[in-house]
């Protein structure tokens, strides 16, 4: 059942909207990654024009770029290790480029390449804890590879395209999401070249297009194209989950701060939202661990004039069946793929 959220009970610093303070201009094709360099006034960014920029704020408060690096196909995805300075770019031949930035933000160093797909990348992460690059593509491949040695560790097939990851370091679980609109939960072992699948989750009837994982609340958030957001309780293990709805087209992508507790979502219809995630953790009394009252649209901002009216953020909750977690005795057992 939908429910409309009641905003006004919320304090006005909860209610801030978001503030444009700066725009890059200058790149001739469609961004496919963007990302904060943290503790500098630095920006990384990738683009279907196939070029590499970071970009530096200039005491005018204007982003420059400090560097411009051409790569051989367009860049489809992007993961920065700010700890290591490493920088890992997908193409869309199915390559994976490593490279080091340096300190000045100045340069950038080619270190290694993983032919790691026979298709478009489409999701990167890198682990420094485990040592582990993992990607997923347009080839139905989920694949990591030893960050050490460039080795292939290991596989697994999908039946639609892999189109997002994201990593629990602590439990060595990837969180694989496809084109159909399913999860699929699967735990690297600790010798890195074995497997076994976890659980799967279905909940979205569009592409899984972006995850992103709270590990201190241990709660997974998936963007779809079905133009919702489902916030699965993980850590819980009770089978809830959460849908956040304030789009009016494809959700694209997501990010989540865990320091003020607010996940960022962006659309096709043009829209940034803003979803004040901090008490999604206190008791309600229902499944004991969520607070319905608690989740809150904390603004809702139109990036462009032409784009659809506004829809008022809602959310519905539901228990999926069978219950999920990082480990489970009640599912059966799923045929494992390997290659």
């Amino acid at each position: 059942m939908a429910a409309e959220i009641k905003s006004k009970e919320t304090s006005d610093e909860t209610l801030r909207k978001p503030i444009l303070v700066g725009k890059i201009e200058g790149i001739n094709d469609l961004v496919t990654g963007a990302v904060f360099i943290p503790g500098e006034d630095g920006i990384i960014t990738v683009s279907e024009d196939r070029s590499i920029r970071v970009w530096l704020k200039r005491d005018t408060g204007l982003y420059w770029p400090s560097i411009c690096h051409y790569v051989a196909d367009s860049c489809s995805a992007m993961f920065y290790s700010p700890e290591t300075r490493r920088l890992f770019v997908g193409l869309n031949n199915g390559t994976i480029m490593e490279f080091l930035l340096s300190d000045d933000l100045n340069r950038i160093a080619l270190t290694r390449q993983y032919p790691a797909h026979q298709g478009r990348v489409t999701s990167l992460h890198f682990s420094p804890e485990c040592e582990l690059v993992l990607s997923c593509g347009r080839d139905k491949f989920f694949q990591w590879h030893g960050a050490e040695t460039g080795q292939r560790l290991g596989g697994y097939s999908t039946s639609a395209w892999c189109t997002s990851i994201t990593f629990d370091v602590q439990s060595r679980t990837v969180f694989i999401g496809d084109y159909s609109g399913g999860i699929t939960l699967l735990k690297i072992k600790n010798d890195s070249s074995t497997f076994h699948i976890v659980s799967s989750l279905k909940g979205h009837s569009g592409c899984v297009r972006c995850l992103k994982w709270d590990p201190e609340a241990q709660v997974l958030f998936s963007a779809s194209f079905d133009k919702s957001i489902v916030v699965w309780d993980i850590g819980g293990q009770k089978g809830i989950a959460y849908e956040l709805q304030g789009h009016r087209d494809k959700v694209q992508a997501i990010a989540y701060s865990g320091a003020s507790k607010q996940l960022l979502s962006v659309g096709s219809d043009s829209t940034l939202g803003v979803w004040n995630m901090a008490g999604m953790c206190e008791p309600c009394g229902n499944c004991g661990k969520w607070g319905n009252d608690s989740i809150t649209a904390a603004g809702v901002e139109k990036l462009s004039a032409t784009s659809a009216a506004k829809s008022v953020p809602s959310f519905r909750s539901w228990a999926t069946r069978p219950k999920f977690g990082f480990a489970t005795s009640a599912l059966p057992p799923l045929p494992m793929k390997t290659v």
